[in-house]
């Protein structure tokens, strides 16, 4: 009986630290993003938004599309700015992408419907 209660109280002793040593882990990984001493996030990995949705767009998802849209000056040459759109691959899949396309240029100004 002695025995058994000895080795039952030291496997309790030994779940408990790990469990502690797990959720500190578990707390860094979830805390503030990574960053130098400038403050810059530097992660490996940011996941990006749909830009139509704001959806998360999963690391693993090849329908996705990146646009940069580039600023031109009013010779219509190119400025060296540009706006970034990204379109998750569920919106192009529904053949919505134009139109979505179009809504988020012309919230920016960069598109006109006008005649």
């Amino acid at each position: 009986g002695g025995w058994l209660k000895a080795q039952l109280a030291r496997a309790r002793r030994g779940r408990g630290a790990q469990r502690a040593a797990e959720s500190e882990r578990g707390q860094r990984r979830r805390g503030a993003a990574m960053q130098n001493d400038e403050g810059r996030v530097v992660d490996l990995y940011l996941p990006r938004k749909c830009s139509a949705t704001n959806r998360l767009i999963p690391a693993k998802e090849h329908g996705a599309v990146q646009l940069n849209v580039g600023q031109v000056d009013e010779n219509g040459r190119y400025t060296g700015e540009f706006y970034t759109f990204a379109l998750a691959g569920f919106i192009r899949q529904r053949g919505e992408s134009d139109s979505c396309l179009n809504r988020l240029l012309h919230e920016r100004g960069l598109l006109t419907f006008s005649k």
